[in-house]
C-alpha cells in the first residue's frame, strides 16, 4: 500500500510537469519585453535582485526551465523503475504520518489533527523500527504501592512487543528487592532489567520543595542524563500509572521526527491547569500554553547532554522557586518553566500517546473512537474512579493487563539474538535431563518449576526488637484460606511472613480482600509474598522457603495457615529464647498441636482451659486418629503435668511444629502437595544436631476445613502415592551422602516403621 501510494504521488506530479513546463517556457520565451524577478529555489534563500534587460531575464528563465527539465527526467527514470519494497524505505528517509510541533500551534484542535493524521491513511505510517533493534524504557518506582502498579505497565508493554526491551529502573531499596525477584523469576525472554539507586539521586534534587504525593521521587527523571549510562543515546520514560494498548516500538518509532534541537517529546497537558484558571488566585508554574505532561516522555539523551542540560533545568528551578517556593506537579513543572524559554526543545506527541484520565481534561478530544488509543495515563488520584464517558473501556482494558497471567508474556521473540541468560540455560539443560517416559516425571520436573514471585505484595513495615529474641510467625496458603488471616493476626501480634499461591486474578482479589479488611490494614508487620500460579502441584515447600528468606528476626516459628497460636505465644516464644538459650544452641522449641472438628470454638485462655475441653472431647491431640506417628514423640502425656520444658527424641514420621533460628536449612522442594513436605524438614534439622525441646506452656489448635485438593489425590490416586514412596527413598539416599553414618538411623527408622 505504501509503495502505491508513493507510485500515484510521483505520476501525478510528473504528468502534471510534462504539461506545465512546455506552456510555461513558451510564455516567458515570448515576452521578451517583460521585467521578470528570478524565483528563488527555497523559501530560505533570499530574493535576488532584478535583473535589467530582456536578455538577463531570458538567461535566467532558460537556466531555470533547464533545471527544472532535468529535475522531470529524473522523476521519470525513477518513476520507469519497479516500484521497492515497504520496508526498503525506513528511518529518517519512510514516509511519515504528519505531527505537530510547538511550531504549528497547540489549538483546541490539534488532538483531532494529529488523530487524523496518525489513522486516516495507510500512506502514512511510522517508520519501522529494526526488527531486533532494543527498546530502552526508564520508569522511577520507589515503595511497596508503585512496585505493585509497575507490573500491570509492564505487562501490557510485554504483551504488544515485538522487540527486545531494556528497563531501566529508578528505585529505592524496597523496590529494588521487589523487582529484582519479580524480573529473575518472571524469565521473560529478550528483556533486560537494570536498577539504578535513587537514594543516591536523593541529593541531586532535595533542594527542590515539592508539594505532589509522589515526594522526592517525582523529582527524578531530571537527572536521567546523569543517572542513566553515558552512552544510552535515547530512552522513553514512563510513570508507573500508564497501561500501553499498542506496541511501544510505534512511539520508539517517533525519535525519527525529531528535528534540529527537539530533544524532548512530550504530550500537551489535557488540563486547565496551567492556564491559571482553576480557582481564585490560582498560580500554576510559567508553561507554554496548556503546557505538557511528563507521565510519557522521549529523551534524546545525548543531545540533552550537548545542551548541557543539567544546568539548564537547574538554573530555570532555582530562578522560579524565588517567587513559586516550591513545586506543585514534581518534575512536570520544571520541565515546562525549561520548554517556556526554550520552545525549540520539544516535540509535541499527538495526544493520543498520553491520554489523560484525570477529573476535567479534554482527554476525549484525543481520539475519534477508543480503538484509536495507545497509551493510557490515570494520573488522578482517584485512579478507575476518574470521570470520563469511556471510563468503563479503559477501566476494563487496564483490568485485563492487571489480571492476566505474566506466564504467558514468557515467549519468545524469534529471529533475535539474545543475551544469555545463564539461569534458562541451566534450567533447560536440567529438565531435558529428566526423563520423559518416568510416571515420576511431572513431580520431578516441578522442583525445578521457577515460578513468578513477587515480593512483599502489600506495604510493610517492621523493625527487629532490640534484645534479639524476636519471632516471625512463618506459613503458608491458597486462595481458600484467606478467612484464616484476621483471625491469625489476632492471635499473633508478632510479624508473619506468608506465601500466597495464587494466579494473577486471585492475587487481585486477595488485595481486594485486604484492603476491605480493617484487621489486616491495621498490621503493617506482616509480609505477603504473592507465588504466581504454575504446574499442577501445589508447591508447598517452595511456598514456606520463599516466607522463610523473608524473615528478618533472628528466629522464626514454622507454622501452617490452618492453626491459630494460643493468645501470648508470641511474647512466650521471646522469653524461652532467653531461658533456653537460642542464640548458643541448636534446638528447635516444640510447640503441642491440637485439633477441634468444631467450626466454633470458644479458644481456650490457659493451659488449664484446654486441658478441659481434651478431657471433654471438645479438642484432641493433632491427627491422632489418622496420623499418630506425626506427634506422637511430643509425649503429650508427659505434657499435661509438665511445668518445664524437656527434650524428645526424633522418631520416624516425626513432624512437629517449631521455632528455630533463621539460619535453619530450608524445605525440600521434591515433596509437592501432600505427603511428607514437614517429615523431611525435621529429619534434616535431626541430622544437623538440633535439640527438639517441647514447651510446657504453648499450644496450637488445627481449624476444620474441607479436604484439600492435593490430600485427595494422595488418597485416590495409586500412582501419586507411589510416587511419594519413590521420592522419600531418593531423599533419605541424599541424606546418606550428605550426612554419612548418622544417617543410617534414617534408613532403619523407615523400614521398622
Amino acid at each position: 500500500m505504501l509503495g502505491m501510494c508513493r507510485g500515484r504521488r510521483k505520476f501525478l506530479v510528473a504528468s502534471l510537469a510534462l504539461l506545465f513546463i512546455p506552456a510555461l517556457t513558451w510564455l516567458y520565451l515570448s515576452a521578451g519585453n517583460f521585467q521578470v524577478k528570478s524565483l528563488p529555489l527555497s523559501p530560505l534563500e533570499p530574493q535576488s535582485a532584478t535583473l535589467p534587460g530582456g536578455s538577463r531575464d531570458r538567461l535566467a528563465l532558460e537556466m531555470r526551465v533547464r533545471e527544472v527539465e532535468e529535475e522531470n527526467r529524473a522523476l521519470r527514470r525513477e518513476l520507469s523503475q519497479p516500484p521497492r519494497a515497504a520496508h526498503h524505505h525506513h528511518g529518517r528517509h519512510g514516509n511519515q504520518s504528519r505531527t505537530y510541533s510547538t511550531e504549528e500551534g497547540t489549538g483546541d484542535s490539534e488532538g483531532q489533527r494529529a488523530v487524523a493524521a496518525g489513522n486516516s491513511s495507510d500512506c502514512a505510517q511510522q517508520p519501522p523500527v529494526d526488527k531486533c533493534e532494543t527498546i530502552h524504557v526508564a520508569i522511577v518506582c520507589a515503595g511497596y504501592n508503585a512496585s505493585r502498579d509497575v507490573v500491570t505497565l509492564v505487562k501490557s508493554v510485554l504483551f504488544h512487543r515485538r522487540n527486545p526491551l531494556h528497563f531501566h529502573f529508578i528505585t529505592d531499596s524496597i523496590a529494588q528487592q521487589i523487582l529484582a525477584s519479580l524480573f529473575h523469576t518472571w524469565m521473560v525472554p529478550a528483556v533486560r532489567v537494570d536498577f539504578y539507586d535513587a537514594d543516591e539521586l536523593k541529593s541531586e534534587v532535595s533542594w527542590i520543595p515539592n508539594k505532589h504525593y509522589s515526594g522526592i521521587y517525582g523529582l527524578m527523571k531530571l537527572v536521567l542524563t546523569k543517572t542513566l549510562p553515558p552512552d544510552l543515546q535515547r530512552v522513553i520514560v514512563l510513570d508507573t500509572d500508564i497501561t500501553f494498548a499498542t506496541d511501544i516500538a510505534e512511539l520508539w518509532a517517533v525519535f525519527h521526527k525529531f528535528r534540529g534541537q527537539q530533544v524532548l517529546g512530550l504530550v500537551e497537558n489535557q488540563s486547565d491547569w496551567y492556564l491559571g484558571n482553576l480557582w481564585k488566585n490560582h498560580r500554576p508554574w510559567p508553561a507554554l500554553g496548556r503546557g505538557f505532561n511528563t507521565g510519557v516522555i522521549l529523551l534524546l539523551l545525548d543531545r540533552l547532554r550537548k545542551l548541557r542540560w543539567e544546568q539548564m533545568w537547574r538554573l530555570t528551578a532555582e530562578r522560579e522557586l524565588m517567587s513559586m517556593l516550591s513545586t506543585s506537579l514534581a518534575d512536570q513543572d520544571i520541565f515546562n518553566a525549561v520548554i517556556k524559554q526554550n520552545p525549540f526543545l520539544v516535540y509535541q506527541l499527538p495526544c493520543f500517546w498520553n491520554v489523560q484520565l484525570s477529573d476535567h481534561t479534554r482527554s476525549e478530544k484525543c481520539y475519534k473512537d477508543v480503538s484509536d488509543l495507545k497509551v493510557i495515563h490515570w494520573n488522578s488520584p482517584k485512579k478507575l474512579r476518574v470521570k470520563n464517558k469511556h471510563v468503563e473501556f479503559f477501566r476494563n482494558l487496564y483490568l485485563t493487563f492487571l489480571e492476566y497471567d505474566g506466564n504467558l508474556l514468557r515467549r519468545e521473540l524469534f529471529g533475535c539474538p539474545s543475551e544469555t541468560d545463564h539461569n534458562s540455560e541451566n534450567l533447560q539443560k536440567t529438565l531435558s535431563e529428566l526423563d520423559e517416559d518416568d510416571p515420576c516425571y511431572e513431580f520431578r520436573r516441578e522442583r525445578f518449576t521457577v515460578h513468578r514471585t513477587h515480593l512483599y505484595f502489600l506495604h510493610y513495615e517492621y523493625e527487629p526488637a532490640d534484645d534479639h529474641t524476636d519471632v516471625t510467625l512463618v506459613a503458608q496458603l491458597s486462595m481458600d484460606r484467606l478467612q484464616m488471616l484476621e483471625a491469625i493476626c489476632k492471635h499473633w501480634e508478632g510479624p508473619i511472613s506468608l506465601a500466597l499461591y495464587l494466579s494473577d486474578a486471585e492475587a487481585q482479589q486477595f488485595l481486594r480482600y485486604a484492603q476491605g479488611s480493617e484487621v489486616l490494614m491495621g498490621r503493617g508487620n506482616v509480609g505477603y509474598h504473592i507465588v504466581y500460579k504454575e504446574g499442577q502441584f501445589y508447591p508447598v515447600n517452595l511456598l514456606r522457603n520463599v516466607a522463610m528468606k523473608q524473615v528478618n528476626t533472628p528466629y522464626m516459628f514454622l507454622s501452617d495457615i490452618d492453626f491459630l497460636p494460643m493468645y501470648g505465644l508470641y511474647e512466650y516464644l521471646r522469653k524461652s529464647v532467653v531461658q533456653l538459650d537460642m542464640a548458643n544452641t541448636k534446638k528447635a522449641l516444640v510447640v503441642p498441636a491440637f485439633e477441634t472438628l468444631r467450626y466454633r470454638l470458644s479458644y481456650p485462655k490457659s493451659k488449664a482451659e484446654l486441658l478441659s475441653q481434651l478431657d471433654m472431647g471438645t479438642l484432641f491431640t493433632f491427627r491422632y486418629h489418622v496420623w499418630t506417628k506425626g506427634h506422637a514423640p511430643t509425649n503429650f502425656a508427659k505434657w499435661r503435668t509438665a511445668t518445664t520444658p524437656y527434650q524428645v527424641q526424633w522418631e520416624a514420621d516425626f513432624e512437629p511444629y517449631v521455632m528455630v533460628r533463621r539460619d535453619s536449612p530450608e524445605y525440600d522442594r521434591r515433596f509437592v502437595g501432600f505427603g511428607w513436605n514437614k517429615v523431611a524438614h525435621v529429619m534434616e534439622l535431626d541430622a544437623q544436631e538440633y535439640e527438639f525441646v517441647v514447651l510446657p506452656n504453648a499450644f496450637m489448635i488445627h481449624m476444620p476445613h474441607a479436604p484439600s485438593f492435593d490430600i485427595t489425590k494422595f488418597r485416590s490416586n495409586k500412582q501419586y502415592r507411589v510416587c511419594l514412596k519413590t521420592l522419600k527413598e531418593e531423599f533419605q539416599q541424599n541424606m546418606s551422602r550428605r550426612y554419612g553414618f548418622a544417617a543410617l538411623k534414617y534408613m532403619t527408622a523407615e523400614n521398622n516403621s
